[in-house]
């Protein structure tokens, strides 16, 4: 079995949770932020939609300087943020699943201008960037969304909003 198929199985999984926290963001409630340091919600939740094509440019160039990146610009539109997530994960996902177990083995550098901050396999882009970074962001959405007193999906079981329980 090629070591891609599952991670790929994990993806389809974990997007559908995904999908369903993007999809509880308030387009009025874009611009706040829980606190002066913390991201907005507008731009959190992009963050996650815009990381699998981030991460499909990292794989295929094998090296990303993150002194040089510029975040996409959001859209504005109800419901755009979850549609492009979907479009760049299903771009991503056709990509990746061209890969061979070699150049899932081949090295990748992150760095900050001349400095190299990381060296990895093109694997571990994918677990660690894409996949475990979308899990954490995914995390501090979901709180947001606690904050603004929007029912939190349930993620893995059941949430205080969904489920056997729920008020």
């Amino acid at each position: 079995m090629p070591i891609i198929d599952s991670i790929l199985s994990e993806i389809d999984f974990e997007l559908a949770t995904t999908l369903r926290v993007l999809e509880r963001v308030p387009q009025e409630h874009l611009q706040w932020t829980p606190h002066p340091k913390s991201m907005s919600l507008g731009k959190l939740a992009w963050h996650i939609a815009a990381l699998p094509a981030r991460v499909q440019v990292m794989l295929r160039e094998g090296e990303f300087d993150v002194t040089t990146a510029r975040p996409a610009e959001m859209p504005d539109q109800p419901g755009a943020i979850p549609a492009a997530l979907r479009r760049h994960m299903e771009d991503l996902r056709a990509y990746i699943a061209t890969l061979s177990d070699e150049a899932l083995k081949e090295r990748f550098t992150l760095r900050a201008g001349p400095q190299v901050l990381q060296q990895i396999p093109k694997i571990g882009v994918i677990r660690t960037i894409l996949m475990n970074h979308t899990y954490h962001h995914r995390g501090q959405l979901a709180v947001y969304l606690r904050l603004l007193n929007i029912p939190v999906p349930a993620i893995y079981g059941t949430s205080a909003d969904e489920g056997p329980g729920a008020k």
